[in-house]
């Protein structure tokens, strides 16, 4: 059969309508929670197996609106835009290259993730929490997750290959944290992302309240 070819994004224009809307929803509600304080932190979501909707650079979060949700594509040059994407865009587009499971990539600054991740060393473990079965693939709260933490770094591109390095060698994550900054987790959806995040901070806060505790 002879092979036509047809430029993704209008074809997927129903697509970016939907993901925009829903990184909108969960941008106000992220905001909303104090998980994305000032105009920090951004969101994405895949439309189409090359392209992303993700949010502007600079857009406050409790204000989002499709003004604020752009393309681009898996190398991070915007699509039918002038706006400027997320400087952490190659942060984003680093995980949808590497598994073309993932459908969402939210990142977040939260009080908890901003100061666990300076209290730990290289990983925060999680284990032994109920809530741990509300992320993909695990059944039972008899388990250990592993939250890496990464050294900041202005270097986005040079970041982004550490984390990859940690990546292949470790396997599978659902999320990791950034030194200092913040915390980035993805989902097949984003439902699922979101899921994971509300789950995150809810493990986040325990632990928060144990290291008061003097318990950790």
């Amino acid at each position: 059969m002879a092979q036509t070819n047809v430029d993704p994004v209008p074809r997927a224009e129903p697509v970016r309508a939907q993901r925009a809307t829903e990184l909108i929803e969960a941008g106000r509600q992220f905001y909303a929670r104090g998980w994305l304080p000032a105009t920090s932190g951004n969101l994405s979501a895949r439309i189409s197996t090359d392209r992303i909707a993700i949010t502007v650079s600079g857009t406050h979060k409790g204000d989002l609106d499709a003004e604020g949700i752009m393309v681009v594509d898996l190398d991070g040059e915007a699509v039918g835009s002038t706006a400027r994407p997320s400087a952490e865009t190659a942060l984003h587009t680093a995980l949808y290259r590497r598994d073309p499971a993932i459908g969402a990539v939210l990142h977040i600054h939260s009080l908890n993730a901003t100061v666990l991740s300076r209290v730990f060393g290289d990983a925060l473990p999680l284990r032994d929490y109920e809530i741990l079965k509300a992320f993909a693939g695990v059944d039972t709260h008899a388990t250990e997750l592993k939250v890496p933490i990464f050294p900041n770094d202005q270097d986005i591109p040079r970041l982004a290959r550490r984390i990859e390095e940690h990546m292949t060698a470790s396997g599978p994550l659902h999320g990791y944290l950034i030194a200092g900054h913040g915390l980035y987790a993805w989902g097949r959806s984003v439902a699922e992302a979101r899921r994971h995040v509300e789950a995150l901070e809810f493990l986040f806060d325990c632990e928060m309240n144990l290291y008061r505790m003097g318990r950790i």
